[in-house]
């Protein structure tokens, strides 16, 4: 699965997080989002669409299998 961020909509909401913790990290000084995994595995892509589902900026796009 490709993950796309666009850092620039993020608001550090922190939905992404919650919901994919495996995949999503915050950057501490700001709380943008960003890929810990950028290759997430198959096993995590209900929580990868649950994140950009949970996204307010809707930042987050998930393509591919």
């Amino acid at each position: 699965m490709h993950i796309d961020i666009e850092e620039d909509a993020c608001i550090g909401a922190g939905q992404c997080v919650l919901a994919a913790p495996v995949v999503f990290g915050q950057r501490e000084d700001d709380g943008i989002v960003f890929l810990l995994a950028p290759d997430a595995p198959a096993s995590e892509r209900a929580n990868v669409e649950e994140a950009a589902n949970r996204c307010p900026a809707r930042a987050i796009r998930v393509n591919g299998g």
